[in-house]
């Protein structure tokens, strides 16, 4: 152990040299005073803020960080002293890493992106915890022969696994063609061992974020990275002091390391392994982390993995389209009599892709029919909103939209390695039969290229079908039905959060509606979702029952006691992180802002998405503040104990646009305001408080006719 613990304290005091000398001419260059901060969080230097609750604004205050992080590197002989010294690493390579933004856009010419965006991390935490991204590896190096390396990388990607990479190893995966970026879960970071902090700080903002995690607090914020994040490294070449010191700040918060060179006597069974054989790697860097991944094997000529969701394929790579402003396009999922369908049956009617140049402008139905005894109409557009996910997953497809309104694009490389429209069919089979086992006993699929065919498909039956729906969704409201739902998805990273769904609010995250809520309990019994009888009423207006109460105490453990579902202000639902808005209070306007997480800029309020998300978040309830989805803003349950969506003041122009219309419509039917989104503030009109309000009171805004909000 004496070799290992050696080489530890010989990096980690390498990394300290470094950083305080490097702190000393920043300070000497710029002023102690200078501002420094790292871009779009509320975290300030996240590892240094999580560890000791200091809060890094200006350069002088990095002096004394350099001092605690000498203090950890003890040199002692012991694995535990050691594993502190690794820390350290962490936190000069933090400051290291910092002071590159005393610059601007240090990564602007790449080769990574560098530090990672507070609202990145909350938009992980879906994928993250439904297991779409199963886990995270950080990947180091530069490895003797590239080919076993970038394997081991696009074995991931297809995995769904999150990889980040530092060091010449990106060079190496761009060089063998791996697609990048965050759309495709490969993201390089920087070239410099520093930039693997990058990846460090997502994990321990994760426990900020999620798991609400104290400040100051470290041996809380090590077990929740140990327990809750499935994070493990990957080394390529040679080692140095300063790797392997790197390593023991990775290993110290819960990250096995796996090398591919020959450690010998340094290795340590189950947090520092060599492993030569590199047709071993990926299965042992899965195990260290109890990481399974469920394996979809589908006979189809291209990639499937939800890592390539997010790929977009441009008008000149695209060998066909199939788009609703040109061509009859409509996706309709239905429910029939097991006798009137042969299971597995793939069928199309019309001309398939390929015999004429590109790109082809196609019409396209999807017509899938499906059969079991459990089996709802409820449950159609559940299935069929999944068609847009699976048909991305396959590498070289693209498909935005759903229903009648949709555009699917198929890229020239799919198309040169085999892939035609059956093969859509092929995965849409595949998938219901695995995610919906328990509901679907028998599916049969046409794919109708044919216009004429596919335009009575749509008139005859989706169009109908569509607009049943819609009136059943219309009108289904929080108190016409007998019970709402439960929602613990996201527990495995924010163990205090519980949502409650009902008709008319979804998750937070926005991806959860009470009819997803519904066919979740009928697929997984003692799955996430659990229904909650609607009784003991408390409040009528705040959304206050005692058997909600009970529900949420008994997810949370405890955690949370009590919940009202329509109220800003008394006890608001608690948040897990991942919500796509958040509102807060603009006393001087006596209503409410909201929110985005796509929003960069200043809100009224003084504060961006990320410090205003920071109020909230892993099951805290914070008066005043909430998480919420987008959908819910238009909704007439909206803070509805507050006076509900007319205390709107202000929003960012593209939320406000996404939202008008439906707004405007809730509005006219609650209040009989006309273009009532005409009457909210945003960015483009003003940011600071007296602006906002001189905007609003010429607009004549409701909110001010309100009694006081607080």
């Amino acid at each position: 152990m004496g070799a290992l613990t050696d080489l530890i304290y010989q990096g980690a005091n390498a990394v300290a040299g470094l950083t305080d000398e490097a702190v000393k001419k920043a300070i000497e260059k710029y002023g102690p005073d200078t501002a420094i901060a790292f871009p779009d969080t509320a975290y300030f230097f996240p590892a240094i803020f999580a560890a000791t609750g200091v809060k890094v604004e200006k350069l002088e205050t990095l002096g004394a960080c350099v001092g605690v992080m000498k203090s950890l590197i003890t040199g002692k002989e012991d694995l535990g002293e050691a594993l502190n010294a690794g820390l350290a690493t962490a936190v000069g390579a933090e400051i290291l890493e910092g002071l590159k933004y005393l610059e601007k856009a240090p990564y602007e010419k790449g080769p990574g992106i560098g530090f990672v965006p507070d609202p990145v991390i909350r938009s992980l935490g879906v994928p993250l915890v439904t297991g779409d991204i199963p886990g995270v590896a950080v990947i180091l190096g530069e490895a003797a022969d590239p080919g076993p390396a970038v394997k081991i990388i696009k074995d991931y990607q297809s995995k769904g696994i999150l990889s980040f990479l530092v060091g010449k190893i990106i060079d190496q995966a761009q060089a063998a063609g791996v697609k990048m970026g965050l759309e495709f879960r490969v993201v390089p970071l920087g070239y410099d061992v520093t930039s693997v902090i990058h990846v460090v700080t997502v994990a321990i903002r994760a426990a900020l974020i999620f798991g609400n995690a104290k400040e100051g607090d470290l041996p809380g914020l090590l077990a929740y990275t140990k327990e809750r994040v499935p994070a493990f490294v990957n080394t390529f070449g040679p080692l140095n002091e300063v790797v392997v010191a790197a390593g023991a700040g990775a290993i110290a918060l819960g990250f096995p390391v796996v090398v591919d060179q020959d450690i010998g006597a340094l290795q340590v069974p189950g947090a520092l392994e060599a492993v030569t054989d590199y047709e071993k790697t990926v299965k042992r860097s899965l195990e260290l982390r109890n990481i399974k991944i469920k394996v979809k094997e589908i006979s189809i000529p291209a990639a499937f993995a939800s890592a390539f969701e997010g790929e977009i394929i441009r008008r000149n790579d695209m060998y066909a389209e199939f788009s609703s402003d040109k061509n009859t396009t409509c996706e309709l999922v239905i429910m029939k009599e097991p006798a009137s369908i042969e299971d597995h049956a793939i069928t199309l009617i019309g001309p398939d892709i390929g015999g004429a140049n590109p790109p082809l402008n196609m019409p396209l139905a999807v017509y899938v029919e499906v059969a079991g005894p459990r089996m709802r109409t409820d449950f159609e557009p559940v299935l069929e909103r999944k068609i847009h996910h699976w048909f991305n997953y396959i590498e070289g497809v693209m498909h935005t939209g759903q229903r009648n309104l949709f555009r699917v694009r198929i890229g020239k490389d799919a198309y040169e390695k085999g892939l035609r429209l059956k093969d859509l069919g092929e995965v849409i089979y595949a998938m219901i039969m695995d995610e919906f086992a328990a509901v679907v006993d028998k599916c049969q699929i046409s794919l109708v290229t044919d216009e004429k065919r596919a335009k009575e498909i749509l008139e005859n039956e989706a169009m109908p079908r569509y607009e049943a729906r819609d009136s059943r969704l219309a009108s289904m409201t929080d108190e016409n039905v007998d019970c709402f739902y439960s929602c613990t998805l996201c527990q495995s990273f924010a163990p205090a959060h519980c949502c409650v769904i009902t008709p008319e609010r979804l998750g937070l995250c926005g991806a959860v509606s009470w009819l997803d809520a519904s066919a979740t309990k009928e697929l997984t019994a003692a799955g996430p979702c659990q229904p909650i009888v609607k009784e003991n009423v408390l409040d009528e207006k705040k959304g206050a029952y005692g058997s909600v109460n009970k529900a949420v105490e008994t997810a949370t453990r405890g955690a949370v006691n009590q919940v009202t579902l329509y109220s800003l202000i008394e006890d608001p639902m608690t948040s897990c992180g991942c919500f796509e808005c958040i509102c807060g209070i603009l006393p001087e306007a006596n209503g409410v802002v909201i929110v985005n997480r796509e929003y960069k800029g200043i809100t009224p309020t003084g504060m961006t998405f990320g410090e205003l998300a920071s109020m909230t978040g892993g099951g805290v309830q914070t008066p005043g503040f909430m998480g919420h989805g987008r959908h819910f803003i238009a909704s007439k349950k909206f803070i509805s104990a507050e006076g509900g969506l007319s205390r709107i003041v202000w929003m960012p122009k593209e939320l406000k646009s996404d939202v008008a219309s439906r707004l405007n419509k809730t509005a006219k039917e609650l209040y009989g305001i006309d273009n009532f989104a005409d009457m909210i503030c945003d960015e483009t009109i003003a940011t600071e408080a007296d602006a906002v309000v001189s905007f609003l009171t010429g607009k004549g805004h409701p909110a001010f006719a309100m009694e006081a909000i607080m």
